[in-house]
């Protein structure tokens, strides 16, 4: 099963490879890793996506919580959160296969952010599943690259139901 683990880490030198040496040193695996700036000066909000049965979770939470420059870990997998990626995905696009393209990335509710007169880039965001999606629907037309950021996520505040 995947589990998302949020963490704070402090903003030094070094503290990327410490959290990624703490997984490679102990045989855990990372699927993905996104780390950018937060609402703290000083801090980063790092995401991991992993695997494993409960004790290897439970191992990989307590060896974070460990690290010198991690300063809290939330494990979001039993709980609500909301989480995107983001692709850029740069298809082979002759004149007449453009249009095509562009409906693709309409429905799916991603931009076309570069042109050239032999391929298109899209911007896609969304959930792992929508990602592959487009992928998956653009790949006939020819696939020149893809970038993917991983998985972002953050716990959801609200906690009721809507009507």
């Amino acid at each position: 099963m995947k589990h998302t683990i949020n963490l704070l880490v402090e903003n030094n030198v070094g503290s990327l490879l410490r959290i990624a040496g703490m997984f490679s040193g102990r045989g855990f695996n990372i699927d993905s890793i996104s780390v950018g700036s937060s609402e703290e000066e000083g801090l980063s909000r790092m995401t991991i996506v992993t695997h494993g049965d409960d004790e290897i979770i439970e191992q990989i939470n307590k060896q974070l919580n460990k690290c010198i420059n991690v300063v809290k870990v939330f494990d979001l997998t039993g709980e609500a959160f909301v989480h995107r990626e983001l692709a850029l995905i740069k298809v082979q696009a002759t004149p007449t296969e453009r249009s095509e393209i562009m409906q693709i990335a309409e429905v799916f509710r991603a931009k076309i952010i570069d042109l050239s007169p032999t391929a298109l880039t899209v911007e896609a965001t969304g959930t792992e599943d929508k990602i592959n999606a487009i992928i998956s629907m653009l790949q006939p037309f020819g696939l020149k690259e893809v970038s993917r950021t991983g998985r972002i996520a953050l716990k959801r505040e609200f906690q009721g139901v809507t009507v």
